[in-house]
């Protein structure tokens, strides 16, 4: 069993150490959080050790029925490999304590590529991670972006991409950032940090995006176009959607046209916490245009689609599967992940 320790048990650490308790080759070992709150409760619930990065906290954590189990060092002393899901910024400071450790550590999207030196998609370069320290799961817009790309790359080969992100302005439970009654440009140049990230993972693609926020809370919304080198038809690409495992179509016949009809499907469905893992790729908007040009929206859950990224990552990182679609398999029936449409 591989012992991950889960370093930042926010909105997607909680998640990820979920993902991991579910996996039949891994455990977690430990999470940490630095002062007591809703998701320390959440911690203690699911039975999964909470240590803290300040011991001198330790008596707020007892008084308030927590158990700690030591300081975060000792976490990471125990671990095979460390998922730190620390706010953005904050895995950069603790790459020199991972170094000084020998720990294996995968960083989130809220970091540099230069932290890692190595950016992760479970499609496009798995075996490329086995001998790396450090990888870096790409961010959420970028990992569904190398997702579709890497699709219709290897399927059709991609000259050229222009893509707008329409982003949420905050997660659900984050009370303190906007906007409520504008949408911001983000940033106003072009183009946005999108398409460099995707370009630490697809080095060979070229591609420009553009980005902005909006009053909404749930889901991201890109528009996407692309130029295909080799000639193709609607139905081949959207039968390559069909056999890719993490990417899923919102079907015309569903009548979902929102990002708000999408959450209520994925809440029937009985998805943890409402969570897309998968690309929602709206089915009525796959098109092409003089055989090459084509378009499409698609719809990418910011607090889910890098959770089973991150399971990925740890089996290429540790090389224990050295088959990236077994693991991806793997990964997918132990959460129940079955693409939508």
């Amino acid at each position: 069993m591989i012992k991950v320790a889960i370093n930042g048990y926010g909105t997607i650490g909680k998640r990820v150490a979920d993902a991991v308790a579910a996996q039949p080759d891994m455990e977690v070992i430990g999470v940490s959080k630095t002062s007591v709150s809703a998701e320390a409760y959440i911690a203690k619930e699911r039975g999964y050790p909470l240590y803290i990065a300040d011991l001198g906290k330790k008596p707020a954590f007892e008084k308030a029925g927590i158990e700690v189990a030591g300081d975060v060092e000792a976490m990471l002393k125990a671990a095979d490999i460390v998922v730190d899901a620390t706010p953005g910024g904050v895995g950069e400071k603790n790459r020199p304590i991972y170094e000084k450790l020998g720990k294996k550590a995968i960083f989130q999207g809220g970091e540099d590529h230069e932290v890692a030196g190595f950016s992760f998609n479970a499609h496009a370069n798995y075996n490329e991670a086995e001998n790396h320290q450090f990888a870096r799961v790409v961010s959420c817009n970028s990992t569904g972006l190398v997702r579709i790309i890497h699709a219709l790359d290897q399927a059709f080969g991609v000259a050229r991409v222009r893509a707008v992100m329409v982003r949420r302005g905050a997660d659900p439970d984050d009370v303190k950032r906007g906007p409520i009654d504008a949408i911001v440009l983000n940033p106003a140049s072009i183009p946005s940090h999108h398409g460099p990230d995707v370009n630490t993972v697809l080095p060979h693609i070229n591609i420009v995006t553009l980005a902005m926020i909006v009053p909404t809370t749930f889901m991201h919304m890109h528009s996407i176009q692309m130029d295909l080198k080799k000639e193709t038809t609607r139905e081949e690409v959207l039968k390559v959607f069909e056999n890719h495992s993490r990417i899923g179509l919102v079907r015309k016949t569903m009548g979902i046209k929102s990002n708000a009809q999408l959450r209520e499907y994925t809440q029937d469905l009985g998805r943890p916490r409402t969570d897309l893992w998968e690309n929602g790729v709206f089915e009525e908007s796959v098109s092409i245009l003089d055989g090459k040009e084509f378009y499409c929206f698609q719809a990418i859950h910011q607090e889910a689609d890098v959770v089973p990224e991150n399971i990925d990552c740890i089996r290429a990182l540790m090389g224990t599967v050295k088959d990236s679609q077994e693991s991806i398999r793997m990964t997918n029936e132990a959460l129940g992940l079955v693409a939508i449409g």
